[in-house]
């Protein structure tokens, strides 16, 4: 196999600047962010990890809010831990005329496998809601080694999860009009 510094082949190797490597993962790439006026939203975080899941929530909300959502049309509901969002956000789909849920958590990586169950669980359920209810459910969720990286994705030096899986939301809906007008 060919090494990225060889001749042949070098413009396949070559690097991808991502937010990542900027270290601002909240500066966003592609097309500009639609106005989210004339959509409903709803949040629903987890109330475990309170300082990282707060401080989400609130980048998600006041995102929202700067690219033109209405308060009136942000519902902000918590549930217990990341596990619960799954249902917390199925609620909010079922009870409410919602255009898409954001969903927030934090899981901390720990010494045993709980981790990886409540990960893949929370994964798998919000991914199998945007199935079967065909209503953006953004993926929110930190899934951070420590708590140190958790703070700098939520507002520290790596910018806010929260304001992207807004963003996220509001060009997914833009996304769904966009057939509406093929």
């Amino acid at each position: 196999m060919a090494r990225p510094d060889e001749n042949v082949g070098a413009a396949f190797f070559r690097p991808i600047y991502m937010s990542s490597v900027n270290k601002n993962l909240s500066e966003f790439e592609g097309s500009k962010i639609p106005n989210a006026s004339p959509y409903t939203f709803a949040i629903v975080w987890s109330e475990w990890n309170h300082e990282i899941t707060n401080a989400l929530k609130e980048g998600a909300l006041q995102f929202l809010i700067k690219h033109g959502a209405k308060k009136e049309n942000i519902i902000v509901k918590s549930v217990p831990g990341s596990y619960e969002l799954t249902l917390g956000a199925q609620y909010c789909m079922e009870s409410s005329e919602v255009d898409a849920v954001i969903t927030l958590g934090c899981v901390i990586q720990g010494e045993t496998r709980h981790f990886d169950f409540i990960c893949d669980a929370v994964a798998n359920g919000i991914t199998q809601l945007n199935i079967d209810y065909s209503i953006p459910v953004i993926f929110g969720v930190l899934t951070t080694q420590t708590l140190q990286q958790a703070i700098d994705r939520s507002g520290g030096k790596h910018g806010n999860k929260g304001e992207e899986a807004a963003a996220t939301a509001i060009k997914m809906l833009a996304l769904r009009d966009s057939f509406d007008k093929m």
